[in-house]
């Protein structure tokens, strides 16, 4: 089922009833396995979901369409959420932990209109995890840890590195991004995030985190970017936390009503006001 965003069609503000906002939104990554020295290390947080109706730069690969903008009902008041990044997982060499935690989703919802991306699936560890989110966390090596699938309403990214990592212990998969899926084979890459420019500038977001090698894994990028994994001699071993995402609307200066909460960012681009949204908040139309 696609959850509802509508678009009236009656012109550049929507209609009577209706003005026309375009959105970009990231929810927050998820967090990266804690390692268990000499067991196993733990796979990366998968990127937050990336959706937008701006531009061309959409999760999916080459050619994907945007999705339509949103048609807000005038005097209505849209809740504005922007998730944060989940957890990082936590190991020791007495077997002992905690698993990471998913990223939480950010949304816009408001009188017809619920647009909601998906936390990122957290990397897998020893101790487990929900790999599955808006792009998947990584596997880890230990046995029936595998990579977590891109879940939500629509295409928002990729899914984790699948299956166990095979090299020697500590090496674990990296988390899907919102362009490729994350590494396999206990090689550690995360999965790239994807651009978008709806403030006017080229920006990156929702890159999967770096599955743990005796070396250390890389994530791509703080927006909505998924956490490391670890694996160490170390006691204990703690993952990387995702980090949180963020949530633009860009819409006619003519229509903007500079009725917000949550202090947004605003900037004008051409003829159009762009909101930037680093904490929650509403906008009323």
């Amino acid at each position: 089922m696609s959850f509802g965003y509508q678009v009236l069609g009656f012109g550049s503000g929507g209609g009577p009833a209706g003005v026309t906002v375009n959105f970009f939104a990231v929810a927050g990554g998820g967090g990266g396995g804690g390692g268990t020295p000499s067991q196993t290390g733990g796979g990366g947080g998968g990127g937050g979901g990336f959706r937008t109706s701006y531009g061309t730069d959409t999760p999916g690969g080459s050619g994907t369409s945007t999705e339509a903008a949103l048609a807000l009902t005038k005097g209505a008041t849209y809740t504005i959420t922007v998730g944060g990044g989940g957890s990082p997982g936590v190991g020791t060499s007495a077997g002992t932990g905690q698993a990471a935690t998913v990223g939480a989703n950010s949304s816009i919802v408001g009188d017809k209109v619920q647009m909601i991306a998906t936390g990122g699936g957290s990397g897998q560890s020893y101790f487990g995890g929900q790999g599955d989110g808006g792009s998947g966390g990584g596997g880890s090596n230990f046995s029936g840890q595998g990579g977590g699938q891109a879940i939500g309403d629509v295409v928002q990214g990729f899914d984790g590195g699948s299956g166990s990592g095979t090299g020697p212990g500590g090496q674990s998969n990296g988390g899907g991004g919102a362009a490729e899926v994350g590494g396999t084979d206990g090689r550690g890459a995360g999965g790239d995030g994807k651009t978008f420019n709806i403030t006017g500038s080229s920006n990156t977001a929702g890159g999967g985190g770096g599955g743990s090698v005796p070396s250390g894994g890389s994530g791509t990028g703080p927006l909505g970017g998924g956490g490391n994994g670890t694996f160490s001699s170390s006691n204990p071993s703690t993952g990387g936390g995702g980090n949180s995402g963020r949530v633009i609307l860009r819409l006619l200066t003519a229509d903007y009503t500079s009725q917000t909460t949550g202090s947004p960012q605003v900037a004008t681009e051409g003829d159009d006001t762009v909101l930037i949204y680093n904490g929650s908040g509403s906008y009323t139309a």
